[in-house]
């Protein structure tokens, strides 16, 4: 079975961020759900260990698919300005979707407090991220791949300087959207996945069709040579930051998270060329409906709907439970994509959507 999007799609970056879907979930799940006194355990640390990929896969293929938008505005010749405008339209939208989907949130889980509704979410992050790299709308797509390169470097670098910022002349909602903070999807670091993104969304745009398997082996020397050394900097006992952490702002975690990414890609390339060759896949499945999952799960698994599982769960009733999300999840994408086929055939099964037409004389 052919997903309908196949013909408009590259299918290794919707299986990339499918994959990002399931990590989140079984990532959000532990969080929500497991016994507070288990979460010392290796299973529970290990699950967010890795459940630290998908907002660097989300935010590294926004940034390709805007690339793909620079490129097309710049094929059908679009002034300057009216490129630039294109993704500020394209960055108001993620805006007005991360507002809503706090409103959603907040209005859920009434009573509850209205600075809720500021708080700076990865819809948040890629809208500040889109608006702030908008200018690259104004080269060609050859100049941005390495200029968008450098700009997610210098953002990665920039993050322990940015950390700095503080005081009382620094409004709170402005630091969380561009300071790094543990609770806040900040444009710095999390800016750099986007422009690392643009650089290989041009890529893609600017070689031959038949070339990406080349590019896809190129991908994966880059993914290991930066995980290699960027774990390498990592462990030199200087630095040239008067502080930085790790986990929040180290340009070695971002570049490692980035090469993890880059292999990631390449996987998604071999997998959907070699092994599912265009049939229907879950993972692909997710990753097309990746913001539906995103914003229903968000509700199951935080929201009240689930509440008699919240820190209650041992680790094997955690696995089933993240299990049977992502099947839910599988099964809502499923019916999104394909909701013409689920109607006709819950209508043959005798359940109507729409009044039954009217038998003409003679039938």
């Amino acid at each position: 079975m052919k997903t309908k999007t196949s013909a408009r799609r590259l299918e290794y970056l919707d299986w990339v961020r499918g994959l990002g879907a399931v990590i989140m979930l079984q990532g959000h799940v532990f969080h929500s759900f497991l016994k507070p006194e288990l979460r010392e355990g290796g299973a529970y640390l290990l699950s967010q260990f890795v459940g630290g990929m998908p907002p660097a896969i989300f935010l590294f293929l926004t940034g390709a698919t805007l690339a793909f938008l620079m490129d097309s505005t710049e094929r059908k010749g679009l002034t300057p300005l009216e490129r630039v405008w294109t993704v500020f339209r394209r960055s108001r939208y993620l805006f007005l979707l991360a507002f809503a989907f706090r409103v959603q949130l907040w209005l859920f889980a009434w009573p509850a407090p209205w600075s809720d509704l500021l708080r700076v979410d990865i819809l948040n992050c890629m809208g500040m991220a889109m608006a702030a790299m908008a200018a690259m709308a104004l080269l060609r797509t050859a100049q941005r791949v390495r200029w968008c390169a450098a700009a997610g470097l210098a953002i990665a670098l920039a993050a322990p300087v940015v950390s700095q910022i503080s005081g009382p002349w620094v409004p709170s909602l402005v630091r969380n959207y561009i300071a790094p903070d543990y609770g806040s999807f900040s444009f710095f670091p999390w800016g750099a996945y986007l422009a690392f993104g643009m650089s290989a969304g041009s890529i893609i745009r600017t070689i031959p069709k038949e070339a990406t398997g080349r590019a896809m082996r190129w991908a994966a020397l880059a993914g290991g040579v930066l995980i290699l050394v960027s774990q390498y900097a990592a462990s030199v006992p200087y630095s040239i930051y008067a502080k930085s952490e790790f986990w929040l702002n180290s340009p070695a975690q971002v570049l490692t998270k980035q090469g993890v990414v880059f292999l990631m890609l390449a996987g998604a390339f071999l997998w959907t060329r070699h092994v599912s060759k265009g049939g229907w896949s879950w993972v692909r499945q997710l990753g097309i409906t990746s913001l539906l999952v995103y914003w229903v799960h968000i509700e199951l698994v935080y929201g009240r709907w689930l509440w008699f599982f919240k820190n209650g769960l041992t680790v094997p009733e955690a696995m089933l439970t993240a299990l049977a999300v992502i099947l839910s999840m599988v099964a809502i994408s499923t019916i999104k994509t394909y909701r013409d086929r689920v109607a006709t055939v819950l209508s043959d099964m005798g359940w109507w959507f729409a009044p039954k037409p009217e038998r003409v004389p003679g039938d």
